[in-house]
């Protein structure tokens, strides 16, 4: 069980994890070991509640195809059980990070002390700048 918060849960039947070779240097453990980790998630398919699915698709994550397959590739281990906690921790987040509530901008004018000093910055540049013209004989 992945445990995404208090009141939700996704079975392990839901998650499809294979193990790879990992890719890059790292000598002849890296070439005989099968220790990477790839995670597929199925959005659609997945137990999750109606308001989680809609937030994960209208993510724009490379990891998120336009089928509403999540792909995640864990490789930074020498161990298997590591590489699978890792790509666990991130589709937790990835979800978490789905459906955290953002604040709305509340549009702000700026005060007539900021207006008056950035024009007064303006006006003193521009004197500095026409001094450094010729000068006239």
């Amino acid at each position: 069980m992945l445990r995404i918060s208090n009141t939700v849960e996704l079975p392990d039947h839901e998650l499809e994890i294979h193990q790879i070779r990992a890719q890059g240097s790292g000598g002849q453990n890296v070439n005989k070991v099968a220790s990477a980790v790839h995670l597929r998630f199925d959005i659609r398919a997945s137990s999750l509640p109606e308001f989680y699915k809609e937030r994960l698709m209208a993510l724009s994550d490379q990891r998120i195809s336009k089928d509403g397959v999540v792909v995640i590739k864990a490789q930074s281990h020498r161990a298997l059980e590591l590489n699978k906690e890792e790509a666990l921790g991130r589709l937790r987040e990835l979800i978490r990070q789905a459906i955290r509530q953002r604040k709305t901008r509340k549009p702000t004018r700026p005060t007539k002390g900021s207006q008056r000093r950035r024009v007064d910055k303006k006006v003193k540049k521009g004197k500095t700048k026409a001094l450094r013209g010729k000068v006239k004989p």
